[in-house]
């Protein structure tokens, strides 16, 4: 009796061992002698995956979901829009940075279904050289959106505005002054046969290392 009381015991044993290796697998590999030692793996500026070089400014811009989550905007470490500092919208959040300082110039949402897209093409005309823009869309980005405020987002760098249509999600960093397209964009379609949520699509995220102005 005591003998197979011992061989149960070891088939249990080696059975909680063998589950308990193959749900932890994937978790074991990503332990490093870093965190045996107690201590944490370094935090990068924005929660990006990497740290930016010098004279580079780390950024994330998450756009909404739906119309139930709000976009958030992060430069240089510091969240600048998003639903806890009650400074978002439908429609396009907007922030202005200095592109030498990388000092918050200005924020603002503009709704794009109902709102005054006047106020949108004043606050777009005023950007100065060397600012640089973030852009999240929230619910709703394009229905007020015409050719003139178009042809401003491309003059910022911008690839994927002309074709930005209703409920279609956008984010986007440019740059007033910029000679080239912006590498710092993305574009999600509205489409019913893919979309992730119920009229809307998946949200998007963007993070990179935005290089300074120096001249």
């Amino acid at each position: 009796a005591g003998v197979i009381r011992f061989v149960a015991l070891l088939v249990t044993l080696l059975g909680t061992w063998f589950v308990t290796q193959m749900y932890f697998d994937q978790s074991w590999k990503a332990i490093t002698l870093r965190s045996w030692l107690g201590k944490e793996l370094p935090q990068h500026k924005c929660g990006i995956q990497k740290s930016c070089p010098q004279n580079h400014f780390a950024f994330k811009i998450i756009s909404g979901a739906a119309n139930v989550v709000g976009p958030s905007i992060c430069f240089d470490d510091v969240i600048l829009m998003s639903s806890v500092r009650n400074n978002i919208g439908r429609g396009l959040n907007i922030v202005l940075v200095n592109g030498t300082s990388g000092q918050l110039l200005k924020s603002e949402a503009f709704d794009m279904y109902s709102g005054d897209i006047n106020k949108l093409d004043t606050f777009l005309q005023e950007i100065k050289h060397g600012t640089i823009v973030l852009v999240a869309s929230y619910d709703d980005a394009a229905t007020k959106m015409n050719d003139k405020i178009r042809a401003h987002f491309v003059e910022l760098g911008s690839s994927h505005v002309n074709k930005l249509g209703f409920r279609d999600n956008w984010v986007f960093l440019g740059a007033k002054g910029l000679h080239n397209k912006s590498p710092f964009e993305d574009y999600i379609r509205n489409d019913v046969k893919t979309n992730k949520y119920d009229g809307w699509p998946e949200l998007l995220e963007l993070e990179g290392c935005a290089p300074r102005k120096m001249d």
